[in-house]
């Protein structure tokens, strides 16, 4: 969900944002200037997209994100990344541009797009491919990217790769990824008689533990979800993926939740609040909403991203042993999502080259850039949260290794929804007007004891092929 994942990325650095630099640009070492870069290198590097770059090419690229000044144990970071990559490439000059709208703002971000006015290397969620392809804005790096360029390639997950394709062709590299897992307040668990290292694994797991943490009474409730301000339909699409159901069909022209899941969905969610009473008297609540319960102890569990964790316990003050993740109940499916970067179209080869050399060492090598778990321990900074967790095979064992050894958290608290992984899906298309649509649904389960499951699903599903009409 795009909000979300917004959301993600503003919670730990949005008051600091306010004070970010328009522009900062970090020169090169050596010889390398902005000014004999140009937008065509110098013409060293080889004219085969395929070979890597010629460590004496020279080239200027602006990239976006760059950690703000208020940020500062991630400037620094960022800086001894240039710093590094210039011992192999001391030809290419890094702008880093850490203008907040480029990264945190949907309105800028599109009105960039439409302005053609992105840098080199910019900023995208999984699931603006779309958009940015409208506006004719990212480069096909199928030639560039192979595993001479990026060494690690086959030990990326290809459902990860796989939201940056269209038509088989690659638009970007990814940066994070994420998958909805069941959080779970331990000591809740422990308090209720459940077993924190062993969480809820089926939809009637959850309700029954939810009444027994909502038994505790003071105000406590067993289980948490959204139902306004698009999350609500967010977790409605997260509900059904656990379930084996889908929100709109194979062909993405149709709604497809007005059946047996999807009333399996809403008659758990209206019973658990009705019924057992296990969801609390609170409702219409928002991202940041459940957060600050389950982290005072008043909630119980909810659906949410692992990197919840490390904001609660950044911006509200909660520990971290006092939190620990399931995968998500019923596991057939749970909702994917990430961030990544893509190259603007029309860049010269030589920065298209230089742009995927500086994002596989930053972003895509073990041990290093952001996977460079030891430096991150070191600033202080969160090691331990599950995600990015993109790697498989040796890849997935050495960067595991190297982040549990170096964990600020109890990792063993995450092993459920570690070793039982889900096959991540991504959100449907038109996703965000889809869950403007399905909050309703939400909303009217959680605050109408009467609520007609079967109109609010076939209204919504109505509202929903309008919405898929129009794309």
């Amino acid at each position: 969900m795009r909000t979300a994942r917004l959301r993600r990325t503003r919670r730990t650095g949005a008051i600091a944002v306010v004070s970010a630099l328009a522009l900062t640009a970090l020169a090169a070492c050596g010889t390398s200037s902005s000014d004999n870069g140009g937008d065509h290198g110098n013409g060293s590097g080889s004219s085969d997209p395929a070979a890597p770059l010629d460590p004496k090419t020279k080239v200027t690229i602006t990239i976006d994100c760059m950690p703000p000044a208020a940020k500062a144990a991630e400037l620094k970071e960022w800086k001894e990344d240039v710093d590094e990559f210039h011992k192999t490439y001391p030809n290419i000059t890094i702008e880093g541009r850490s203008t907040p709208g480029q990264c945190l703002e949907p309105p800028r971000f599109t009105a960039m797009l439409k302005a053609h006015s992105q840098p080199d290397v910019f900023y995208t969620y999984f699931t603006d491919l779309p958009q940015v392809l409208d506006n004719d804005g990212a480069e096909d790096i199928t030639a560039y990217v192979n595993d001479r360029t990026v060494p690690l390639l086959k030990d990326i997950d290809p459902n990860v790769l796989a939201s940056l394709k269209h038509d088989g062709k690659l638009y970007g590299l990814p940066t994070s990824n994420y998958t909805m897992g069941l959080l779970i307040n331990r000591k809740l668990f422990k308090q209720a008689g459940l077993d924190p290292d062993n969480p809820p694994r089926t939809w009637d797991e959850v309700r029954a533990a939810a009444k027994k943490i909502a038994a505790l009474g003071n105000g406590i409730a067993g289980f948490g979800e959204y139902s306004a301000a698009n999350t609500g339909g967010w977790h409605f699409t997260a509900h059904m993926y656990s379930r084996g159901g889908d929100i709109v069909d194979a062909d993405g022209k149709k709604a497809a939740f007005d059946n047996e899941t999807g009333r399996e969905v809403a008659r758990t969610l209206h019973a658990m609040r009705w019924e057992d009473d296990s969801m609390g008297k609170t409702q219409l609540l928002k991202w940041g909403d459940l957060q600050k319960q389950i982290a005072t102890d008043k909630l119980g569990m909810f659906l949410a991203a692992p990197d919840d964790i490390a904001y609660m316990v950044q911006q509200l003050g909660a520990k971290y042993e006092n939190f620990g993740m399931g995968p998500i109940p019923g596991g057939k499916a749970t909702l994917a999502g990430g961030n990544n970067y893509m190259i603007k179209k029309g860049i010269s080869p030589d920065k298209i080259k230089a742009a995927v050399a500086w994002l596989n060492f930053k972003n895509l090598t073990v041990g290093k850039g952001q996977f460079d778990w030891a430096r991150t321990k070191a600033d202080d900074l969160p090691v331990g949260v599950p995600q990015p967790n993109f790697w498989l095979g040796e890849s997935k064992k050495k960067d595991d290794a190297t982040r549990t050894a170096n964990a600020t958290m109890p990792v063993a608290n995450f092993k459920t929804f570690m070793d039982n992984p889900v096959p991540g899906k991504a959100e449907p298309p038109k996703a965000q007007e889809i869950y403007k649509v399905l909050d309703n649904v939400m909303s009217g389960i959680l605050t109408n004891k009467n609520a007609d499951i079967d109109k609010l699903l076939s209204t919504a599903a109505d509202q929903v092929d309008q919405v898929l009409a129009n794309q």
